[in-house]
């Protein structure tokens, strides 16, 4: 019933009400339009106790509120009534539609007009696997040649619709559309076909060759299938080595990481990491020249810090073996030293201890000799190396000594 229909018939409704008179002659007479409200008035249904599923449930049968989509039937049938014709008709005319723009590349299009055609055809199909009878729409049972017709038509729609989201690249929506066409027909090779090549396009090698196993069976000599079947064998190959690759790497990448462990080990150089550690691209500690040989020195990365300036520099590969003293020749002079106090004999290093204390590091002492104490922690990797001009390194040693030792306090606190 139209929307018009209805609010006609409640101005009919109206007026016959505010033109009836009183049945009681001593009544109080009641104005028109209260009458007419009373008149209209639906009655409230009985109150019904249910539970949230319960509630849900009713819902989802109400095509505005459902929210399984392909389950409901309300919405398919509400689709289908929009065309004139029997299913069968309907469907065919969706076809040709999606064939017309499949024809130029409009598979966007064509998907659409083949999802309407297999709307109409899957809710019959679906009554029919339910023990109801279909019928045309002037009520003539649908007969077994319709019966067939139909789902050949409703097979033939989701193999289109399959090539569709085949050439957009929607490859699960591409096999279960094959998958949906097998079950109305298992002999269908291009169902085999195009499932084969979806499956192959996200590299699930097994069972794209399996599909096409089974399609090969039916016809042994389809050549789409001859070279899908090809291309499979083309593209395990690659993910072989492509596997075989990612395994040595990884197995390569474990070797060494137990080597450069059993060198830090060895040197009593203690480490740890954090849990932001820096960006460093593929600067790393490692064992050179030949990380795989146990026999190669020791790089680390190591930051210069002039704590006075808020300044740094970065060293890539700071050899275990090299001293503080061949960096700063050629890293001195500062750009932005303009007052020139940091020279090599001017200024005085030091390393942070693991107890939150510092340790003078001589510019003449091989970096091994420092970290081989024991007593200093190499953090995410990094030196840190704090460079200062020897007139104020005493200053900042006590600030910094002070400020650890409230910091430790604190964390202290805060665990207790």
């Amino acid at each position: 019933m139209k929307i018009e229909e209805i609010s006609d018939g409640m101005e009919r409704t109206n007026l016959e009400e505010e033109q009836k008179p009183s049945s009681a002659g001593n009544a109080t007479p009641q104005p028109a339009s209260q009458n007419a409200a009373e008149a209209t008035k639906p009655e409230l249904p009985p109150i019904k106790k249910q539970t949230f599923e319960e509630v849900m449930a009713d819902l989802n049968k109400c095509p505005l509120f459902m929210t399984d989509m392909e389950e409901n039937d309300d919405i398919a049938a509400l689709q289908a009534l929009n065309y004139e014709g029997t299913p069968l008709e309907n469907g065919i005319d969706f076809k040709m539609r999606g064939n017309d723009c499949f024809k130029v590349r409009g598979y966007v299009d064509a998907r659409e007009f083949y999802s309407k055609g297999i709307q109409i055809l899957f809710l019959e199909e679906r009554k029919r696997a339910r023990g109801e009878v279909t019928t045309s729409p002037e009520g003539v049972e649908d007969s077994a040649e319709e019966i067939a017709s139909q789902r050949d038509v409703l097979g033939t729609l989701y193999m289109n619709r399959a090539a569709c989201h085949l050439e957009l690249d929607n490859y699960r929506s591409c096999w279960t559309d094959c998958a949906a066409a097998l079950r109305l027909n298992p002999t269908n090779v291009k169902a085999h076909y195009r499932s084969a090549k979806a499956l192959l396009a996200v590299d699930r090698i097994e069972e794209a060759d399996d599909v096409c196993a089974r399609g090969l069976a039916l016809d042994s000599e389809n050549k789409a299938l001859k070279q899908v079947a090809e291309d499979i064998v083309k593209r395990a190959k690659q993910v072989d080595e492509k596997n075989k690759k990612t395994a040595e790497r990884l197995a390569t990448a474990k070797r060494r990481e137990l080597l450069l462990r059993a060198a830090l080990k060895a040197r009593n150089i203690l480490t740890r990491t954090t849990g932001q550690p820096p960006e460093m691209g593929d600067t790393k500690m490692e064992l050179v020249p030949d990380p795989d040989d146990p026999r190669s020195s020791l790089s680390l990365p190591t930051v210069l810090l002039y704590p006075e300036d808020l300044e740094s520099d970065f060293i890539k590969a700071f050899n275990e073996m090299q001293t503080l003293e061949e960096h700063l020749s050629y890293v001195f002079p500062l750009p932005w030293d303009k007052q020139g106090v940091y020279t090599v004999g001017g200024v005085s290093c030091y390393v942070e201890t693991k107890d939150g204390g510092v340790l003078k590091m001589g510019k003449r002492v091989p970096l091994l000799k420092v970290l081989g104490t024991g007593k200093v922690e190499v953090v995410d990797q990094v030196v840190r190396i704090h460079v200062l001009p020897t007139n104020k390194a005493h200053a900042w040693v006590e600030t910094f000594k002070k400020a650890k030792a409230a910091e430790l306090a604190k964390a202290k606190a805060e665990r207790s």
